[in-house]
C-alpha cells in the first residue's frame, strides 16, 4: 500500500516544532528517524494506516531547560 502526503522537511526536531509555533499549522512529526511538518489530517492518515511515526513536542522540564519529546504512534 503506498500512502501519499504532503511534508515539509527539516534537519532537526527542533526546526520542525519551531516552523509549526511560527506558522500555527501544521503538527511536528518524525518518520524513518525524519522530522517534519505535515497537516493534521495527514497525520490521522497515517495512523490509520498503520505507518510508524512520532509526534515532536518541546517539553519545558522542572528547572525551566527545555527537552524534545516524541510520543510514538503505531
Amino acid at each position: 500500500m503506498t500512502i501519499t502526503y504532503e511534508a515539509i522537511e527539516f534537519e532537526t526536531p527542533s526546526e520542525a516544532i519551531q516552523h509549526t509555533d511560527a506558522s500555527g499549522r501544521g503538527v511536528a512529526i518524525s518518520v524513518r528517524g525524519q522530522a517534519m511538518v505535515v497537516d493534521q489530517s495527514d497525520a490521522h492518515r497515517l495512523e490509520a494506516a498503520s505507518v510508524e511515526f512520532a509526534y515532536l513536542h518541546d517539553h519545558e522540564m522542572p528547572d525551566g531547560s527545555h527537552r524534545i519529546v516524541t510520543v510514538p504512534v503505531n
